[in-house]
């Protein structure tokens, strides 16, 4: 891992045992979790899940979302999962699944100091409002989906750029690329000013070939494609 990279890199996820290997590895910084990601890990007991994970985890920042589409519901599940322990933030997605804005909501739960990730925002529209809404003495996180963007066919870059200024009028909050693709998006969130990327284990093992050189990577290549010919006994 280039020792020049100073954004912090958050481990995506769901499996205490990946956890555990994360929060030792002395790369990941922070955790954020997410009620797909549960369902995908077996969790059926969401608060033993977090209890579970805040001891593993440590002191190091770690996400829960709630999972009510109703607002009261969702502000009492933030204030339950906001006494589970300093290092938790509470996720929060931009609306709900009818699309009304969780933007009053927000403003209620950072004026009264739960920190926050506002989650599933795509749009510059959402990041001034979410920014608005924050209490300018609670940290937060702004999670914008840069490789949902991506996926649109739009490229994510010039939206994050401006994303991270609008941010910077909230000294405790810190922007969040979400939803990487490859390693490149980990250098191209650091370009753009954001202070946080989630990634996958896959993109983990990826950081130590950062500035690789192409030749040593091309020789790389050549001798996988020989190694497994060679292992599947090809014959002409």
């Amino acid at each position: 891992m280039s020792p020049n990279l100073k954004i912090s890199i958050y481990a995506d996820g769901a499996d205490v045992r990946e956890m555990r290997v994360a929060a030792e590895s002395g790369i990941i910084r922070g955790f954020t979790t997410n009620p797909t990601l549960m369902r995908k890990s077996g969790v059926t007991d969401y608060e033993s899940f977090a209890r579970e994970a805040l001891e593993v985890t440590g002191d190091l920042p770690i996400s829960f979302e709630v999972f009510a589409d109703d607002f009261d519901e969702m502000e009492r599940q933030a204030q339950l999962i906001n006494t589970w322990g300093g290092s938790v933030f509470v996720k929060i997605p931009i609306t709900n699944t009818k699309q009304a804005s969780s933007i009053p909501l927000i403003a209620r739960l950072s004026a009264a100091g739960v920190k926050l990730n506002i989650t599933a925002i795509l749009t510059l529209d959402q990041v001034r409002a979410t920014v608005d809404a924050l209490d300018a003495n609670t940290p937060a996180i702004v999670s914008v989906f840069a490789g949902r963007i991506a996926d649109t066919g739009r490229d994510p870059v010039p939206l994050m750029r401006e994303a991270a200024a609008i941010v910077a009028k909230k000294p405790k909050a810190q922007l969040l690329w979400a939803s990487p693709r490859e390693l490149l998006n980990v250098l191209q969130a650091e370009e753009c000013g954001c202070h946080i990327i989630t990634v996958t284990n896959d993109i983990v093992k990826k950081l130590s070939m950062v500035g690789k050189p192409l030749e040593e990577l091309s020789l790389d290549t050549v001798k996988m494609f020989y190694n497994d010919a060679s292992a599947a006994g090809f014959r002409l």
